[in-house]
Order: C-alpha cells, then sequence, then structure tokens
C-alpha cells in the first residue's frame, strides 16, 4: 500500500459540519474553505481540534435556551 501524498483542504458546510476535499479541486456547492490544508492526517487533526460539537448548527439553535 502506497502512503497518501494527497494535498486536502479542510471543508465546512452551512451546518458547520466539516470535510476534506483534494486541494486541486473546485470546492463543492453549499461548501466553503475553513482554512486549513496540507495532508490528510493534517487536515483530520485540524478537524478533531475545532470541531468539537457534532451537532449540526440547526439543531444547536433549536436546543439554545430561550431568552425570556
Amino acid at each position: 500500500m502506497s502512503e497518501d501524498t494527497t494535498r486536502y483542504k479542510v471543508v465546512v458546510n452551512h451546518e458547520e459540519q466539516y470535510s476534506i476535499w483534494p486541494e486541486d479541486r473546485e470546492v463543492p456547492i453549499g461548501w466553503r474553505e475553513a482554512g486549513k490544508a496540507g495532508l490528510k492526517d493534517e487536515c483530520l487533526a485540524y478537524i478533531n481540534e475545532v470541531w468539537t460539537d457534532m451537532r449540526p448548527l440547526s439543531l444547536r439553535k433549536r436546543m439554545e435556551p430561550q431568552g425570556e
């Protein structure tokens, strides 16, 4: 098995869910670059560090206590 030398960029969608995408490909519709690029392990480590709440943004907002 050969080592993966593909460079990736971290992408995030409107629900603040993260993924990686090959750096040389256009970011898919509905996603934007998160500002991190590198080897797969580096990108996954970054996602692990910043994506601390796996719930989609819409669910987090619904669960927030409402100010009264």
